[in-house]
């Protein structure tokens, strides 16, 4: 069905930019009557070819100005764009208009389709922009992506004599005009039934599956647990997705809070990360690589109990409890294991604040302690007690 969509684009790329996107530093600065507005504040963001990415966040979180530095349709006032490994952020005009034209296909959340073409009109016009395919090729494909999305038989009408799901579909037609090996979307379902939705999407997933790389916008919740990543905006920052990924509950201010206070740490293979019996300090997510759960019985050998992956947190349980640690916790033997660590305050103060993100946490401690057969107080009454001993 997609056969005329096949184009990755970019080719190889330098080894200095081994990611097909890569934002270096971003920082994006408004003028406004009560001063300079940050609304990015130093992104470092990378993609690689064939990811499908969700980027989510509230209104005003700076997911607009982040697609903006994406597609060259703003610069940024600090950092550096890479794309294919070509500094975008250093393109003139011109520049930048013919390589979005050809490298990218952008669907709009308000369609932007010029109303005095005809549908038929508005999709030849990339092809046209970019002089690709013969005059008789483009009115081919033109009508072959119309037909692809369900709206063929308005090819003839004025965007203005069709319905808002309509001019979507005709939007989405739009970008694939110049079959761009990325596509980035923002709100790209949101005018269209729930039918039609599934259906688009479904070719989503498919550009994807052909090696497409797709960024979208969306606040639909069950579309952002599809994609293959998610990136969540707030405040002009992103947030760390291992963080999102493990503590899913928490809201976006507490993310944005505990991103700014993670540590990352790399442990070398068999290399300890925390000992049993030891003092509490850290809360822990795996970022790369596995990490083994063992109990020292008193007198025997130590007893694997759990491998941890990527996304798996510990050193819960000794944190919400008291006391020391239960368990002892390695990189596995063969390769390094990557962290990211939240001091004990930290941790502690935003569970106080998200009750859903308790309850989670004390599930998952509750399981571990079956195993090691500690017993223990209620997550809620453990962190109540330790905010009384807190100064």
């Amino acid at each position: 069905m997609l056969k005329f969509l096949t184009r990755l684009g970019f080719g190889e790329r330098a080894p200095e930019y081994p990611h097909l996107i890569d934002l270096r530093g971003v920082k994006k600065a408004y003028k406004t009557d009560a001063g300079e507005f940050l609304a990015l504040k130093g992104i470092d963001l990378t993609i690689d070819a064939g990811e499908f990415v969700g980027i989510i966040g509230k209104s005003g979180s700076g997911k607009s100005t982040l697609i903006n530095m994406l597609t060259g349709i703003d610069r940024p006032s600090e950092g550096e764009v890479y794309i294919g490994g070509k500094p975008i952020h250093k393109f003139t005009e011109a520049q930048m208009a013919k390589w979005r034209g050809r490298e990218q296909g952008i669907i709009f959340q308000f369609f932007q389709l010029m109303p005095t073409l005809t549908v038929l009109e508005n999709v030849m016009l990339p092809m046209d922009f970019c002089n690709m395919y013969t005059p008789r090729g483009r009115r081919e494909r033109a009508l072959e992506l119309l037909d692809l999305m369900g709206v063929a038989h308005t090819a003839s009408k004025l965007p203005t004599m069709i319905s808002g799901g309509q001019q979507q579909r005709v939007a989405i037609a739009r970008a694939l005009a110049n079959d761009p090996p990325i596509i980035v979307a923002d709100e790209p379902t949101g005018n269209l039934d729930s039918r039609t939705a599934r259906q688009v999407f479904a070719l989503f997933e498919e550009l994807v599956a052909e090696g497409k790389t797709f960024l979208m916008v969306t606040h639909d919740d069950d579309l952002a647990q599809r994609v293959g990543r998610t990136i969540v905006i707030a405040d002009g920052q992103i947030v760390n997705e291992w963080l999102a990924r493990a503590l899913p509950t928490l809201s976006q201010d507490l993310l944005v809070k505990a991103t700014n206070r993670l540590v990352a740490r790399t442990y070398a293979p068999g290399e300890p990360i925390i000992l049993q019996d030891t003092p509490a300090d850290c809360f822990y997510i795996i970022t790369k690589g596995q990490a083994e759960v063992y109990l020292q019985p008193p007198n025997g050998h130590p007893i694997l109990v759990e491998t941890l992956n990527p996304g798996q947190f510990f050193g819960e349980m000794a944190l919400i409890n008291g006391g020391v640690r239960t368990a002892n916790v390695s990189a596995v033997r063969s390769n390094p294991v990557e962290v990211i660590a939240l001091d004990q305050p930290t941790f502690v103060e935003i569970l106080e604040e998200s009750e859903e993100t308790q309850q989670i946490i004390e599930q998952v401690a509750a399981e571990r302690r079956r195993f090691a057969g500690v017993e223990r107080a209620p997550l809620a009454d453990a962190l109540a007690q330790q905010s009384s001993q807190q100064p």
